[in-house]
C-alpha cells in the first residue's frame, strides 16, 4: 500500500507538469510542496545582487501605465505597449539608499496637472517617510519624501498603506504608521501635519468613505485587560490565543477624517490587512490572511455582514487553514472580487452573492484560481487584463534556472543566489468559464491537491506497527521523535565531500575534517542529496521548521524585518493560527519538551564566548534561565538550555543540558521520555572572523561534536528501539551550491533508518514536519504540511543494530580568531566586517559579506564562487 501511495504522488506530479506547460512557461518547483507556472504573462525586474520582491501596484492618471511597489522603490509598465518603461530605486538615490518600501499601499494621484506617485519606506536604522514621485513624459522626475518621526516605544513609524483625499480643493495624504499604531493626516501643498491619532495593535489598510477613515489593525485590539492572555509584538503587546499563541482577531477602526474622531471598532478576522471598497461605497471588503476570509463590511450600518472563505484547501470535505489571502480588487460592476491567495500561488475569483454585493442574486460563489507565480501581494484589473505583483517571483535559483533579463534600462541581467532573486509581476487575461475551469485544475495539481486523500484516510484497525505508517492515527514503532534544528548550511558547504551523494567538492568548506560526526551519521544511515530548506533565513527557517508555514507577517517583512527579526519566534505576530509542531502534539496528548526554540536566555556575568567556555571547561555553575512569550510552552521548555540565538555558549553546553535530561528520563520507571522533544543546536552559524569568537571551522566542529555526543547517547540508551532522530539546517543561506541555493543537509537516524543508501527522493522541511506527525498520530496543522510528501523512503520494516560512538573533534573547539592586532590587509578588513556588520547576533548581519568571509576564512584567497559565473558551478 505504501508504494501505491507513492506511486500514486508521483503520477500525480508528472500530469500536473503536463499541465503546467500550457501556462506562461516552464514550471518551477518551490522547496514547500508547490509548484509554479503563471497564467499570462510574466515580467520580471530588479538588481541581480539584490533579494527584489514586488509589493503592490497602482495605474496611473493617464490610465495606460502602471506603478509597481518592490522593496528596493518602484517600476512603472505601460500597459498598452507591455513594456517596463523606468524603475527608479533607493539604491540609486544616495541620500534614500538605505530605505526600502514598506509593506504595500503604492497609489497616484493627480494634482494640479501633475501626477504624484506616493508610497511608504523605512529604514533598519529608525527613519520612515512617505515618498512622493513626480511622473510626466514617462519617466520620473523627482522624488521628495515628508520624514516620519517614530513614537517610542516603536523603533519605527512605517508608514504603510497610502490614500490621497480631495477635501474642499485642499489635496491631503492620509497613512496608518503600522510601527507608531497611529493614523495621520497630512496637508500635501505645504506637507503640514493636521492631525494624528492612536489606532489598535499594528494598523496595516486604509479606506476613506463618505468622510471617514476605515482602518485594518493586523494584531487587534491593544491590550487592557489583564484576565485575557496577550503577548509580546514588537513595541508592545497582543491578545493571543492561549493554545497556539497567535494573535487573536483583528479589528477595524473607523475615525472621522475632520478631526481624527474614532467613531467605532469592528472585529474581524485574523490578521486583516487589505481594504477596499464596493464601486457604490456600500461595502468594505477586507483579506483576514490568518483564517482564510474575507469579512465583508456593511459601511451605513458598520457592521460586518459576512465572512467568505476564500482559499484553495476550504470546503466541506477539506477544510485547511494557509491560503493566506492578503490583497484584493472588485471589477467595476462590483459583482466579482479578484483575491490574491500567496500560499495558492493563484487569484481567487469571487462572484459575490445577494447578501455581499448591492443588488446581488443567488449565493456568493468561488468560480475558480488563477494561477501565478510564488506569493501574488497586489492585484489591479485594468482594460479585461489582471496585473498580479508575485512578491516570491519564481523564489531564489542558481545558474540551472537563469535567463537573460532585459531591464527599463536596457541592461541584462542573469543568475540569482539565495538572497539574489529578480522581482516580477504576472498580467493576465481575465479568463473565460472554460478557461478558468483548466486554470483551477492547474492550481489543484501545482499545489498537490491530491495528496489530501490520504489525510483524510481513517485508520485501519489491527495493522501492525511501522516506522512511518500510511494513514494517520496507525501505530509506529517509534514512541519518541527526537528533532534537531541547526543553522544555516547547504549540502555541498558540509557534504559536497561525499562521493556517492550529488555533491561538489570545490563548495565543500566544512568537510569530514570539520564534520566527522555528520558524515559518519550520514554514510552509516541514508544520505539525502535532494533535500531542501523551504526558507530563505532564520527568520522565516524558524516558521518553516517548526510550523511547515510562514504568515503573511512573515512574508511582507522578508529581506526588510522591520519589526522584527523573528527566528527566536518571539513575536506573536509570526504564529500562525494552528501553531507550531510542539502545541500540535500537546493537542493530542503527547508530551513535549523544548530545547532552545521559542525561548530567550537570561544570563548573569560575563557574556563572551571565551569566559563562558573557560567557566563550562571549570564545571561552573551558568545560571542561564529562560522565558517565552507563549504561555503553553513555558512549562515544557528546558529552563537552562541557552536559545538558538546565543551563540555565545559552546554547544557543548546544550549537549549536557539534554544528556543530562536524557540520562534521569532513563532512571524513572516504565517510558516517561517526552514523545517530542525538538532542541535548537545553533553553533554551526559561526560568527564569521570576529576575535572574540573560535574561528569557523572550530564553531562547525563543536556543532557536530556535540551532535556526536547526542546521539551516542540517544543510541546506546533503553529508549532506543523507540526513538528517531530528524535533523535539518533551519535554512541554507550561508554557502553555496551547485544545485539550489535551498538544499541543505538533513539526516535521520533510527533503528529503522535505511542503512548506507543514497536517496533521492525530493523532499524539504515540510516533509520532515509531515514525517514526525504521521509517526506522532497528530494531523497536519496547515496546507503546506498537510500536502507534504511523507518520508516513506527513508525508512524499512526491519530494524537494524546499531550504537553510534562520538568521533573525536580534529579542530580544537577554542581555536579563537586572531585580534585585529595580528592581521593585515584583507584577513583584518574581513575580521572587522565580521564585528561591525557581518556578525551582530544570528544572521544579524550582512548575509553575503559572512558568506565571502567563511570562503576566506576556509579557502585563503582561493576566488570566491559567483552565482553569475556559470563555468564555476559546472560539476568538475
Amino acid at each position: 500500500m505504501k508504494y501505491l501511495l507513492i506511486i500514486s504522488l508521483l503520477l500525480n506530479s508528472i500530469s500536473s507538469f503536463s499541465q503546467n506547460e500550457k501556462l506562461s512557461g516552464k514550471s518551477v518547483d518551490l522547496p514547500y510542496n508547490r509548484r509554479i507556472s503563471s497564467a499570462g504573462n510574466v515580467f520580471t525586474f530588479g538588481d541581480s545582487i539584490l533579494e527584489n520582491h514586488t509589493l503592490d501596484l497602482t495605474l496611473l492618471p493617464d490610465k495606460k501605465n502602471i506603478a509597481i511597489e518592490d522593496r528596493y522603490g518602484f517600476a512603472v509598465f505601460n500597459s498598452q505597449t507591455k513594456k517596463l518603461v523606468t524603475r527608479w530605486s533607493f539604491r540609486n538615490a544616495n541620500q534614500k539608499k538605505n530605505l526600502m518600501s514598506t509593506y504595500s499601499g503604492i497609489t497616484s494621484v493627480l494634482h494640479n496637472d501633475k501626477t504624484y506617485i506616493i508610497w511608504g519606506a523605512a529604514s533598519s536604522g529608525g527613519e520612515s517617510a512617505i515618498m512622493i514621485a513626480e511622473w510626466a513624459n514617462e519617466k520620473v522626475n523627482s522624488v521628495t519624501s515628508i520624514p516620519i518621526e517614530k513614537k517610542a516605544p516603536a523603533k519605527l513609524a512605517l508608514p504603510n498603506q497610502v490614500v490621497t483625499n480631495l477635501e474642499e480643493g485642499e489635496l491631503y495624504i492620509y497613512t496608518v504608521l503600522n510601527g507608531n499604531n497611529e493614523l495621520i493626516k497630512i496637508r500635501f501643498d505645504d506637507q503640514k501635519l493636521m492631525w494624528s491619532v492612536p489606532t489598535e495593535a499594528a494598523p496595516y489598510g486604509l479606506c476613506i468613505i463618505n468622510k471617514m477613515a476605515y482602518i485594518t489593525n493586523w494584531a487587534g485590539k491593544i491590550p487592557s485587560d489583564l484576565t485575557k492572555e496577550s503577548a509580546g509584538i514588537p513595541w508592545g503587546a497582543a491578545y493571543t490565543e492561549p493554545s497556539t499563541g497567535a494573535t487573536m482577531k483583528g479589528t477595524l477602526s473607523i475615525f472621522e477624517i475632520s478631526n481624527g474622531k474614532r467613531v467605532n471598532d469592528i472585529l474581524l478576522g485574523f490578521h486583516p490587512n487589505t481594504i477596499i471598497s464596493s464601486p457604490d461605497k456600500k461595502l468594505l471588503y477586507i483579506t483576514n490572511s490568518n483564517n482564510d476570509e474575507i469579512s465583508v463590511i456593511n459601511v451605513a450600518k458598520q457592521k460586518l455582514i459576512e465572512s467568505i472563505p476564500v482559499g484553495l484547501f476550504n470546503g466541506k470535505k477539506i477544510n485547511f487553514i494557509g491560503s493566506s489571502p492578503n490583497a484584493l480588487c472588485i471589477d467595476s460592476t462590483g459583482k466579482t472580487l479578484y483575491v490574491a491567495n500567496g500560499m495558492d500561488n493563484a487569484i481567487a475569483i469571487v462572484k459575490l452573492g445577494k447578501s455581499d454585493v448591492s443588488q446581488g442574486r443567488d449565493k456568493t460563489t468561488i468560480q475558480g484560481y488563477i494561477p501565478t507565480e510564488a506569493y501574488p501581494s497586489g492585484v489591479l484589473i485594468h482594460n479585461n487584463n489582471i496585473y498580479i505583483t508575485n512578491l516570491e517571483a519564481r523564489g531564489a535559483s542558481v545558474y540551472t534556472d537563469a535567463r537573460d533579463i532585459e531591464q527599463p534600462s536596457g541592461k541584462f541581467e542573469k543568475g540569482f543566489a539565495i538572497h539574489q532573486q529578480l522581482a516580477s509581476f504576472s498580467v493576465i487575461p481575465i479568463p473565460t468559464n472554460k478557461m478558468l475551469y483548466g486554470f483551477t485544475e492547474s492550481v489543484k495539481k501545482m499545489n498537490f491537491y491530491e495528496r489530501m486523500n490520504q489525510v483524510f484516510q481513517t485508520p485501519r484497525k489491527n495493522m501492525l506497527a511501522v516506522p512511518v505508517p500510511e494513514r494517520i492515527g496507525e501505530p509506529s514503532v517509534f514512541k519518541h521523535v527526537i528533532y534537531i534544528i541547526k543553522e544555516n548550511k547547504t549540502f555541498d558547504q558540509v557534504f559536497g565531500d561525499i562521493d556517492k551523494g550529488n555533491g561538489d567538492e570545490k563548495l565543500c568548506i566544512y568537510g569530514e575534517k570539520v564534520t566527522p560526526n555528520q558524515h559518519q551519521l550520514a554514510n552509516d544511515f541514508c544520505l539525502l542529496d535532494n533535500y531542501y530548506a523551504s526558507g530563505k533565513s532564520s527568520a522565516e527557517g524558524h516558521s518553516w521548521a517548526d510550523a511547515g508555514i510562514v504568515t503573511d507577517w512573515v512574508e511582507k517583512n522578508v529581506r526588510a524585518w522591520f519589526r522584527s527579526y523573528p527566528h527566536r519566534l518571539e513575536d506573536a505576530l509570526v504564529y500562525h493560527k494552528k501553531g507550531f509542531l510542539w502545541n500540535n502534539a500537546l493537542d493530542h496528548g503527547k508530551i513535549v519538551r523544548i530545547y532552545g526554540e521559542a525561548c530567550l536566555s537570561h544570563y548573569t556575568g560575563k557574556i563572551d564566548w571565551e569566559s563562558i567556555y573557560k567557566r563550562y571547561k571549570r564545571q561552573e555553575q551558568l545560571n542561564i534561565s529562560n522565558t517565552s512569550t507563549i504561555a503553553r510552552i513555558r512549562p515544557v521548555i528546558s529552563p537552562d538550555y541557552p536559545d538558538c540565538d546565543n551563540i555565545n555558549f559552546t554547544d557543548q553546553i546544550r549537549a549536557d543540558v539534554f544528556i543530562k535530561e536524557w540520562k534521569s528520563f532513563e532512571k524513572m520507571n516504565g517510558d516517561q521520555l517526552p514523545n517530542l522533544m525538538i532542541l535548537s543546536l545553533p553553533n554551526d552559524h559561526t560568527a564569521g572572523m570576529s576575535s572574540s569568537f573560535p574561528t569557523p571551522r572550530a564553531m562547525v566542529a563543536d556543532n557536530d561534536l556535540a551532535l556526536g555526543r547526542i546521539i551516542e547517547t540517544i543510541s546506546t540508551s533503553r529508549f532506543w528501539d523507540s526513538t528517531v532522530v530528524f535533523v535539518t539546517e533551519d535554512d541554507s543561506q550561508s554557502g553555496w551550491d551547485h544545485v539550489s541555493p535551498y538544499r541543505t543537509t538533513g539526516i535521520i537516524i533510527s533503528p529503522y533508518t535505511i542503512q548506507n543508501k543514497l536517496v533521492h527522493t525530493n523532499y524539504n522541511q515540510t516533509s520532515m514536519v509531515r514525517t514526525i506527525e504521521q509517526i506522532l498520530g497528530i494531523p497536519p496543522m496547515n496546507v503546506i504540511d498537510a500536502t507534504a510528501l511523507p518520508m516513506f523512503d527513508c525508512f524499512e520494516n526491519k530494524k537494524n543494530r546499531y550504537q553510534y560512538l562520538t568521533k573525536a573533534n580534529t579542530i580544537s573547539l577554542n581555536e579563537m580568531n586572531k585580534p585585529l592586532n595580528q592581521l593585515s590587509s584583507r584577513a583584518f578588513k574581513f575580521a572587522k566586517l565580521s564585528e561591525i556588520s557581518a556578525f551582530k547576533e544570528v544572521d544579524g548581519g550582512d548575509d553575503d559579506t559572512m558568506n565571502q568571509i567563511l570562503w576566506y576564512a576556509a579557502k585563503g584567497n582561493e576566488p570566491y564562487p559567483q552565482f553569475l559565473n556559470k563555468n564555476f558551478y559546472k560539476k568538475k
